[in-house]
């Protein structure tokens, strides 16, 4: 069940305009460069204060590396990222030295593998009080008494501090990386499929941690997901990504009843691929296109199937066609397109 629609006056936090991050491709004993890989294309999206945005896409569809970029783990090929600070909005890809290490306690990331992300030959602790002493904050004392607070705050006990990571369930490693993401008080978590590597019944658990924590602290999180039946229960706003071009950004509750973009529509009957009585509308088949050489004209016309000509040669533009949607197809408006039944 998608959530009540928030505030849509809220302020932007982040604001992401035509970011595109391109890897070279080098060959030969010199390292010569031959190509690029486009992972991500061109995209624009906005994040409002308080506000969950999902990002969904298949494998190698260029959303991890959105939210690389943000956080400056890969530095973009070209566009910009702003982010409201200090009243006013503030490029992060302009900041150096001190000012982006000052930037870096505001914007933070939690990680897919819950145990890869936590060092083992650190107790859990100086896990979480790690970024405190980094960036200097408080003494020994105030770091300890801060790590507790926030053990409590994600549902562990100070009893387990001294414990090491390989000591905990998927699902406690992902709050114990919940709570050092929130050492610094940040006010915007990236969050790189978080619950993707958990179990069902613990994925809801950390989900419900994730919403009671944003409500609590007023958080904003960007939501990176392949499946869409999870940032359901958590955004407000969805993306849509396909080989690193945005398909279409739609409310929560519109995007399952009434998908505008092909791509959305063959994700949402993913969903109840595997249900028992489950009839799938649309068969998506075939594989992502090489990021390296993308088709021609609209990126998804390889596989879709309501393709025409146009859509070989003519790369379709993100239109807003109702209040916060957007939609990249030359035929979203003859289409009529199957949402998702979840009965």
């Amino acid at each position: 069940m998608s959530r009540d629609r928030k505030d849509t006056s809220a302020a932007d936090i982040l604001s992401v305009k035509g970011l595109k991050k391109y890897f070279p491709i080098q060959k030969g004993f010199l390292r010569r460069v031959v190509g690029y890989t486009k992972a991500v294309d061109g995209v624009d999206f906005s994040i409002k204060k308080g506000e969950t945005l999902g990002m969904v896409g298949e494998s190698g569809s260029g959303k991890t590396t959105v939210g690389r970029c943000i956080v400056r783990v890969y530095e973009p090929t070209e566009g910009s990222i702003r982010f409201h600070a200090n009243g006013k909005m503030i490029d992060l890809l302009e900041l150096k030295g001190q000012e982006r290490q000052g930037m870096r306690k505001k914007i933070q990331m939690l990680f897919q593998d819950p145990f890869s992300s936590l060092n083992p030959r650190m107790n859990i602790m100086d896990i979480i009080t790690e970024p405190l002493v980094i960036h200097k904050i408080g003494n020994k004392e105030e770091q300890r008494e801060r790590g507790k607070f926030l053990l409590d705050m994600v549902g562990l006990s100070a009893d387990h501090m001294n414990m090491y990571p390989h000591q905990f369930s998927g699902g406690q490693r992902q709050r114990i990386g919940i709570a050092r993401a929130l050492s610094l008080n940040p006010e915007l978590i990236i969050c790189d499929e978080p619950v993707s590597a958990l179990d069902v019944s613990i994925q809801a658990q950390v989900l419900n941690l994730l919403a009671d924590l944003q409500k609590e602290l007023n958080l904003s999180y960007l939501f990176i997901a392949h499946d869409l039946s999870v940032v359901e229960y958590i955004s407000d706003r969805i993306v849509v990504i396909y080989l690193g071009r945005i398909m279409e950004i739609a409310y929560s509750d519109v995007l399952y009843t009434e998908p505008r973009h092909p791509y959305t529509e063959a994700l949402l009957a993913s969903i109840s691929k595997y249900e028992a009585g489950s009839s799938r509308r649309y068969i998506l088949e075939g594989y992502i296109p090489d990021p390296s050489n993308p088709p021609a004209g609209c990126v998804f016309h390889t596989r879709c199937r309501y393709v025409k000509e146009q859509c070989r040669h003519e790369n379709p533009l993100l239109e807003a066609h109702q209040e916060g949607a957007f939609v990249a197809c030359h035929r979203f408006l003859e289409l009529s397109l199957s949402g998702y039944d979840a009965h």
